[in-house]
């Protein structure tokens, strides 16, 4: 029978009815009509579902929707409100660091929570943190780049 779910959804608040043992992926893409959050594997092996919830990165497709009731949630739909989001979607844009992008929706949330976290941010930490987030065209050295450049752009105030 189905739930009530009420929660903060990219700043606005949001409510939806869900069975309870829907994934938060299933609320987001179907009740929610986001698009941004992909199916990858539904595992929660491959990050192509990554969103923020209450500013910490999880996967979508294996977090029970239920779970998430009064928190917070950002998509990749959400980041474009922030800095740091148009400063990521800047330097994806100029590193050229997409290119099916089915998995930069992940990339880009878990990245956004990474800069929120360490503005100052190096190579080696980023390479650990998207480590989660696989990308089968092989970008990863253009997205690290990218998220590095976004990073610094954050830090120093400017443009990526």
């Amino acid at each position: 029978m189905p739930e009530d779910l009420t929660l903060t959804l990219n700043g606005a608040g949001r409510s939806t009815r869900c069975e309870p043992d829907a994934t938060l992926l299933e609320v987001l893409r179907g009740s929610l009509g986001l698009a941004g959050p992909r199916f990858g594997c539904g595992l929660g092996a491959c990050g192509a579902c990554t969103v923020l919830v209450d500013d910490h990165p999880v996967t979508a497709c294996d977090t029970p929707a239920l779970s998430v009731a009064g928190s917070a949630v950002t998509t990749v739909e959400g980041l474009d409100a922030t800095a740091t989001g148009r400063a990521l979607q800047t330097a994806f844009v100029a590193e050229q660091a997409g290119q099916c992008g089915y998995c930069l929706s992940g990339i880009l949330v878990r990245s956004a929570a990474l800069i929120a976290q360490h503005p100052d941010v190096d190579e080696r930490t980023v390479r650990e943190t998207l480590g989660r987030n696989l990308c089968r065209c092989g970008a990863h050295n253009r997205i690290v780049r990218a998220v590095l450049r976004a990073a610094s752009s954050v830090s120093s105030g400017g443009l990526a």
